[in-house]
């Protein structure tokens, strides 16, 4: 896991598992049981800490637990339930992640309570941790090692007050989720709790769903596009938030030109518009400056138009790798044009990519059809 960010100074993995907060989890453990070495647990946690990437902190921190908590794990279970603070707030809806210092205590779970005879108490501490921190990684070991009692645990909780254990259900079911081994069941057995959540009221959980689907796209798409068509029909959650949720669940066929999944959000595949004077202001960019593209479309019948770029971008070994953008949707009568420029700066040390000399191109993609390809060149 990449976890720095150089051109900013700044390091991930510092700011989540340092000092300060692993002075706060001995300190939550003191004070709920004085027995509790409080002082030797961060000696040992910090010991090498600052070696270590991301995930390695997670593992040590865990394993550090294991030295200082009960070797009994119905009782550490109960030290880890007793030490945490209150659940994050109920009354939100969204954008409330909790606090990365207690991913190891579900790390410890894993590690130490995977048994059969442990399942029940684990994944009642796996409840309660969700409500402070995700446990979307270590609920995913007992699905693989317990599937059909943990998806029967998982079909209940659906249904919990708490909308960060409802998140979990399907944030923790995921087939491709980020950063987590794939699960062993087939990706389509946890459908029916994605039903359930649908219809959720709170937008951290329907964003899961459609992250949950859109995974889905990529092994079956025709599923996907027949789940969304089943809840459309049957008009269960809001009309609005449902079409956020198809939009959101189809972005990668729609970046692919999947005329299906353009056809299920309203537009057409192949629309019937013009498109003149597309250009780019500078055939040569060095990393830091700008793509400065421009064009403009004309419509011969009324159209929903979804627009997007794509960036050919070269890669180390001289081949190229298409990234699709986002560019804007836009509804034109027949007849009407209108003029579109996109500024998109080829930003130097991202994170996410690296840019390298040669001739890159530029795609105009409109409803999943190419409108035309421009080459610029990036200069070292």
């Amino acid at each position: 896991m990449a976890t720095d960010n150089r051109a900013a100074g700044f390091s991930l993995k510092d700011q989540l598992f340092n000092r300060d907060r692993v002075e706060y989890l001995a300190g939550l453990f003191a004070d709920a049981d004085s027995g509790f070495d409080r002082s030797g647990f961060v000696r040992d946690s910090m010991n090498g800490l600052s070696q270590l990437e991301l995930k390695e902190r997670i593992v040590h921190l865990a394993e550090q637990l294991e030295k200082h908590l009960s070797p009994d794990f119905a009782i550490a279970a109960r030290q880890i339930t007793d030490a945490l603070p209150p659940p994050l707030d109920p009354q939100k809806t969204d954008d409330d992640f909790g606090d990365f210092i207690f991913a190891p205590l579900g790390e410890f779970v894993v590690r130490n309570g995977l048994e059969k005879k442990h399942l029940h108490r684990s994944l009642r501490t796996l409840k309660a941790l969700t409500q402070r921190f995700s446990m979307e990684d270590a609920i995913r070991a007992f699905i693989d090692a317990h599937p059909e009692k943990t998806l029967a645990e998982l079909d209940k909780w659906a249904g919990h007050k708490h909308y960060h254990v409802r998140r979990l259900v399907s944030e923790g079911t995921r087939p491709k989720l980020p950063w987590s081994k794939r699960l062993s069941i087939d990706a389509t057995v946890p459908l029916p709790l994605l039903d359930q959540l649908h219809v959720d009221p709170t937008r951290y959980v329907t964003r899961s769903v459609a992250n949950h689907l859109n995974d889905l796209t990529k092994s079956h798409p025709e599923l996907v596009l027949e789940t969304l068509g089943r809840w459309r029909e049957a008009a269960k959650q809001d009309e609005k938030e449902l079409r956020w949720i198809c939009k959101h669940a189809l972005r990668t066929l729609v970046k692919q030109g999947s005329s299906d999944a353009l056809r299920f959000l309203g537009f057409r595949p192949n629309p019937k518009i013009e498109v003149s004077g597309y250009e780019l202001a500078r055939p040569e960019l060095r990393p830091g400056q700008a793509i400065e593209l421009s064009f403009t479309v004309s419509a011969r019948r009324d159209e929903s138009l979804m627009i997007d770029y794509v960036i050919d971008f070269v890669k180390a070994n001289g081949t190229l790798a298409a990234k699709v953008h986002k560019l804007k949707q836009i509804e034109l009568q027949s007849g009407e044009s209108t003029e579109i420029r996109k500024r998109h700066v080829l930003r130097a040390n991202a994170t996410t990519y690296t840019l390298y000399p040669g001739t890159h191109h530029v795609t105009l993609q409109i409803n999943g059809q190419s409108f035309g390809t421009l080459p610029f060149e990036l200069l070292g």
